[in-house]
């Protein structure tokens, strides 16, 4: 499982674009993960895209999850799922999906990280790390933990995380430096006039991100 960029899917905010166009496109641009989100669309219709994603994803080696959906994961035979917190809880979640498939947990705090790494989460999702957006019910200066939480949570759990909510190619090296392991956007691909370029770009700030802290560290030994 790599978490170096994360794509979060989202047709409505795709520049009138398909979902599967942007996944073709970021898989062209070398994307680590993809996550189907299509928070507005039925049931029928995420399982669609889910399976439509199947075969592209699975030829580029590529892990696919399902955000919420444990159900339509099974459908689709995707490789996992994505919990929040009025989801399943993470140990039943992996009763039906099994010891093999991914499950990451959305956090926020310190606490709720360690939790989901006790309760047997593979990955995390941290944020939103800056305001953004694409959730619609929350107001924005509630969403933004900033990097420090970052950091924080990064010296709290040993499983990897990747850090959500408005990151960009500009932004996305500080987030793995403060110790992200990737970063998971939605509209830095999907609205992006090329989402194969922008995935590219996102992958380099991450690796630049990643330098940077290991230099740090190096410095400061």
């Amino acid at each position: 499982m790599d978490l170096g960029t994360y794509l979060v899917t989202q047709t409505d905010l795709s520049a009138g674009r398909s979902t599967q166009a942007i996944v073709d496109a970021a898989l062209a641009g070398g994307i680590d993960m993809v996550q189907v989100r299509e928070k507005h669309a039925s049931a029928r219709e995420r399982l669609a895209v889910t399976r439509d994603l199947r075969g592209p994803t699975a030829e580029a080696g590529v892990s696919l999850v399902v955000n919420d959906r444990v159900d339509i994961a099974l459908a689709a035979d995707a490789d996992g799922v994505h919990l929040g917190d009025d989801d399943l809880p993470v140990e039943d979640a992996r009763a039906l999906l099994g010891a093999d498939a991914i499950i990451g947990r959305s956090v926020s705090t310190v606490e709720a990280a360690r939790e989901a790494e006790r309760a047997g989460a593979d990955y995390l999702g941290v944020g939103a790390v800056f305001a953004t957006g694409s959730k619609d019910d929350i107001p924005d200066e509630e969403l933004a933990i900033g990097l420090d939480r970052v950091r924080a949570i990064d010296a709290a759990v040993d499983i990897p995380f990747v850090g959500i909510g408005g990151i960009t190619p500009d932004n996305a090296a500080d987030v793995a430096a403060a110790g992200a392991d990737g970063v998971a956007v939605i509209t830095a691909i999907t609205e992006a006039d090329d989402p194969e370029g922008a995935t590219r770009d996102l992958a380099d700030a991450v690796a630049s991100g990643h330098e940077r802290a290991t230099t740090t560290t190096e410095t400061h030994q």
